[in-house]
C-alpha cells in the first residue's frame, strides 16, 4: 500500500513539475492533477474492496439492514408462532323478508317548556312484526308538522328483538323520514353493530308500505351465512 502511494505521489510530483517548468498551460496542469487524483482513489478502493474491509459508512448501511431484517423475520415468527390456526372469515350473505306488522302510537307528554314551545310532538311505538320478521319493536318518536298540508318528519329509535327468518337476536333501528308535499322519503337503516345473538353483523335497510290503512315492511340486509 505504501508503494503504490509512493509511485503515485512521484507520478504526479513529475507531472506538476512539467507543467510548472515546461509551456503546458494551467489548465493543463489541472486536467493532470485531477486525473493524478483520481487514479490514486481508484486504486485506493480497489485494494479496502480486495481486503474485505468495507468503509464505516457502508458498514453502518450493512448493519442497518441486518438489523430491520433481523425484526422483521423475528415479527413474522412471532405472528405465525402466535395464530397457528388462523380463522376464516364467514362468509357474508343478502337477504330479504318481507311480512306485516301492526303498530300502536301513543302521544307522550313534553318534558319541559321549551320542548312544548318548539311544537314538536313525541310518541312511543309498540310494533307487532309478522311474517319472515317475528318481533317486536319499542321505540321513541320525535315529529313536527308545517304549516303546508303534506310537508312533514320523523325521527325515532327503534329496538326490534324476535327471530329474523329464523335466528334470534336484537338489533335497533334508526328511522330518519320525510314528507314533501304529499311525498314520502324513507330512510330506515340498522344501527352498525346493534345485531346481538344470532344476528350480530346484521345490517340493512327497511322500507315501510302503507296500502289501505294496513302496514307492511320490506327488509334488505346482509348477515353472516352461519349463526
Amino acid at each position: 500500500m505504501r508503494v503504490t502511494n509512493l509511485s503515485s505521489t512521484a507520478r504526479i510530483e513529475s507531472k506538476l513539475h512539467f507543467a510548472e517548468t515546461g509551456s503546458a498551460p494551467r489548465l493543463l496542469r489541472k486536467i493532470l492533477t485531477a486525473h493524478a487524483e483520481a487514479q490514486a482513489q481508484s486504486k485506493r478502493t480497489q485494494n479496502v474492496l480486495r481486503k474485505g474491509r468495507p468503509t464505516r459508512a457502508t458498514a453502518g448501511v450493512i448493519a442497518g439492514i441486518c438489523l430491520l431484517l433481523g425484526f422483521g423475520c423475528a415479527a413474522y415468527t412471532q405472528t405465525v408462532s402466535q395464530n397457528p390456526n388462523p380463522v376464516k372469515e364467514e362468509k357474508v350473505m343478502t337477504f330479504h323478508a318481507s311480512g306485516p306488522f301492526d303498530v300502536k302510537m301513543i302521544p307522550q307528554k313534553t318534558d319541559n317548556k321549551e320542548a312544548e314551545s318548539a311544537n314538536i310532538g313525541r310518541m312511543s311505538g309498540d310494533k307487532q312484526f309478522h311474517g319472515d320478521l317475528e318481533a317486536t319493536g319499542k321505540g321513541e318518536m320525535l315529529s313536527v308538522q308545517t304549516e303546508v298540508k303534506g310537508s312533514a318528519a320523523y325521527v325515532a329509535l327503534e329496538r326490534v328483538t324476535g327471530k329474523l327468518k329464523g335466528r334470534s337476536g336484537t338489533f335497533v333501528l334508526q328511522h330518519s323520514s320525510t314528507m314533501a308535499h304529499g311525498e314520502y322519503h324513507q330512510s330506515i337503516t340498522v344501527v352498525p353493530d346493534s345485531g346481538t345473538g344470532q344476528l350480530v353483523g346484521l345490517a340493512g335497510k327497511m322500507t315501510i308500505i302503507i296500502t289501505d290503512g294496513k302496514h307492511f315492511y320490506e327488509f334488505d340486509y346482509t348477515l353472516q351465512e352461519t349463526p
